[in-house]
């Protein structure tokens, strides 16, 4: 017999009189103040971040003015104005540059001149043979698929720069790269050891690899620009500073990182300090090690390009002069050799490494090792070979007959492009009219706010921001960041910039999230999206504002554009990389507890990787501070402009305070951020 379940009801009040029905919306809206007050009381500190923010839109409504008070700035461009006269007429006699600097400097200059002397000695032929032969022994010098791609891509890649007429400039960038890798992976090696032998270097170098790591590319032009003017030497100098990094940190992380039983064990067999080195250390941080070689290369490839504005020549100058005369098919030529570079260089050193960790977990045919000596020893036979007789064979550049310019039919189809799909399109709009649109209701009113907050609102935010989010060391660099912009009266044309890299943060956090979502539950789409994301961190900062330029044409918004292209990847693979990372037992538990994909994702996934999506974050900040900056190059205006001016005029007064007024703005906005991790790297 079934039983009947009677609805339970509420009981009458006292009297009779039936009170109103309890409303339910009523209910969960008194749940959901009382749960917000109730998290507000446990974390105080949200309730001064509020204030803060109400501080400042409440001052920038009521004064409209943010100058940086007069009185209060230096006059910086006189000094910098006697420094470059003082300089530019001692740089030939003064005792510095004739017995030290000088030296440096012909030293360098000597280094790329020979290596562009043995290409043009190798002839097209002996580059093409002897780079494809370097690239399959390194791939394992055998018949494995490894090593046949890794020598077909290299064929490929010298084919095709060849092809695109763009063979001299190749050449002059690979013999940059070659010196400028020698160099920084011997420094990045020196300090990595130093940092990771001892402990008392590894707290000295650490800032200073911080500090390298937010500083944009654009600031290590400038003071090798201001010592060794225009030309190889402030170009090889300014990419080897850039690159070395990377290696440093990587050969101290895989020496702190080798295992304790191997090293307990070569201490028992009586191995010395310099025997445990090379027979246990060396050999178990050779992964990290090779990660760290390719890192340097690739950021010595995009050092190289940028290193165009102060002599560098090679691909970068050609996209650079390209760009200054709006000439996008000769920039997108040579922005795809740059490309192919990329790839030939990071396939290389990639199948380098993989084979270095096969031969560690696999038995390798007898003789192989001998076989593969045998292989580089050719090479070097083969090398000395066609250095000597290649140019009397056979021409030092690609065959002319060879090649095919498609500059112009790419000019064509940009103007056919901004003709018909740039605007007029019915309720679409086009393109370049996104990109007004955009500019007129995000960016301006965003500067204009920037511009009326006073300064000292500002810094009151940063400091509480600083101070809750990190700790009080972040506060004060922050604080410190904006006092020297103010003080350099670069206040104005800071906030312009600003503007600019909060806009593109904005957009990177929201495209990087949801893409790293679909990406994280989609198996499908993080397959198919990673290749892409690796093309598209190998390409150099320059590459990127070629399309950009064809489609929404010159102005701000393009550089933000160019911006969020360049720094999504690295949000999208943290994200990827975050979501997937967490707990499966908390996963299994709220599945098990019927929640359904969305809770999910924002009740478990997004919560418990909070700490890595705020790295995410961070790396977002330094990527799109720089590409903002580089952007200066297409109309982003500002810093950047004055940046990019002083680099191509050799103008100190212009382009060193607004280096340093960058410089500035990436440590205040990366300790803001960055904090926000080690703080609470405890709880």
């Amino acid at each position: 017999m079934s039983t009947a379940t009677t609805p339970t009801l509420d009981k009458e009040p006292a009297g009779g009189a039936q009170g109103p029905a309890p409303d339910p919306d009523r209910r969960s809206a008194d749940t959901a103040q009382d749960g917000l007050a109730a998290r507000l009381a446990a974390n105080p500190k949200w309730l001064v971040i509020g204030f803060a923010a109400l501080v400042v839109l409440v001052s920038a409504v009521v004064t409209g003015d943010g100058a940086w008070p007069g009185g209060w700035t230096a006059d910086i461009r006189t000094p910098l104005e006697d420094l470059d006269n003082w300089l530019v007429d001692n740089r030939d006699s003064h005792w510095l540059f004739l017995y030290f600097l000088l030296h440096i400097s012909n030293a360098a200059e000597s280094g790329v001149d020979a290596i562009v002397s043995l290409f043009d000695s190798l002839g097209w032929v002996g580059v093409t043979v002897i780079g494809t032969l370097i690239a399959w022994a390194a791939g394992g010098a055998d018949r494995s698929r490894r090593a046949v791609r890794t020598g077909v891509t290299a064929l490929a890649v010298f084919a095709v720069c060849g092809i695109l007429e763009m063979w001299a400039p190749t050449m002059e960038t690979l013999a940059l790269m070659v010196v400028a890798v020698i160099i920084a992976a011997l420094l990045g090696l020196l300090l990595g050891l130093a940092s990771g032998l001892s402990d008392r270097f590894e707290k000295l170098l650490r800032p200073v690899f911080d500090t390298m790591q937010v500083m944009p590319a654009f600031a290590y032009l400038l003071p090798l620009l201001l010592i060794f003017g225009v030309g190889i030497p402030s170009a090889l100098i300014a990419t080897v500073i850039y690159a070395a990094p990377p290696m440093a940190r990587l050969t101290s992380l895989g020496l702190r990182g080798a295992d304790p039983v191997a090293l307990e064990a070569a201490r028992s067999l009586g191995a010395s300090p310099w025997q445990r080195l090379y027979t246990a250390k060396l050999p178990l941080a050779r992964k990290q090690m090779m990660l760290g070689l390719n890192q340097t290369i690739m950021m010595c490839l995009s050092m190289v390009v940028l290193a165009s504005l102060i002599g560098g020549g090679g691909l970068g100058d050609e996209i650079y002069q390209a760009l200054g005369k709006l000439d996008i098919g000769t920039a997108l030529t040579a922005g795809v050799a740059v490309v192919l570079v990329a790839v030939l260089l990071d396939r290389t050193t990639s199948a380098a490494g993989e084979r270095l960790d096969a031969s560690q977990t696999a038995t390798e045919p007898a003789g192989m090792a001998k076989v593969r000596a045998a292989v580089w020893g050719g090479i070097v036979v083969l090398l000395a070979v066609f250095a000597a007789v290649g140019s009397a064979v056979w021409e030092s550049e690609w065959p002319e007959s060879w090649t095919v310019s498609w500059g112009q039919p790419v000019n064509d189809a940009v103007n056919w492009f901004t003709d018909h799909l740039g605007s007029g399109i019915p309720v679409v709009g086009g393109t370049v009219t996104w990109a007004e649109g955009f500019t007129e209701f995000i960016l301006n009113p965003l500067r204009s706010g920037l511009l009326a907050t006073p300064w000292w609102a500002l810094l009151l935010l940063v400091a509480v921001v600083g101070w809750f989010v990190g700790t009080w060391r972040a506060a004060l660099a922050g604080c410190v960041g904006l006092a020297l912009i103010g003080a350099m009266g670069l206040w104005d044309r800071s906030m312009d910039t600003l503007s600019q890299v909060l806009g593109a943060l904005v957009l990177t956090v929201i495209v990087g999230l949801i893409i790293g979502i679909v990406s994280a539950r989609v198996e499908r789409a993080e397959r198919m999206l990673r290749p892409v994301l690796d093309t598209m961190q190998t390409m150099p900062q320059f590459v990127y504002l070629i399309p950009v330029i064809a489609l929404v044409g010159l102005g701000r918004t393009a550089g933000i554009i160019a911006a969020v292209i360049y720094a999504a990847p690295a949000v999208i693979r943290i994200t990827t990389q975050a979501l997937r990372g967490v707990d499966p037992a908390a996963m299994e538990a709220s599945k098990s507890l019927g929640a359904t994909g969305k809770q999910q994702l924002f009740q478990v996934q997004l919560p418990l990787a909070r700490k890595a999506l705020l790295v995410g974050v961070n790396q977002g900040v330094v990527l799109v501070l720089s590409m903002v900056v580089i952007a200066g190059l297409i109309g982003g205006g500002a810093l950047g402009y004055d940046v990019v001016q002083g680099l191509s005029k050799g103008n100190l007064a212009q382009g060193l305070p607004s280096g340093i007024a960058i410089v500035c703005l990436g440590i205040m906005l990366d300790r803001i951020s960055q904090p926000a991790v080690r703080s609470r790297k405890g709880s």
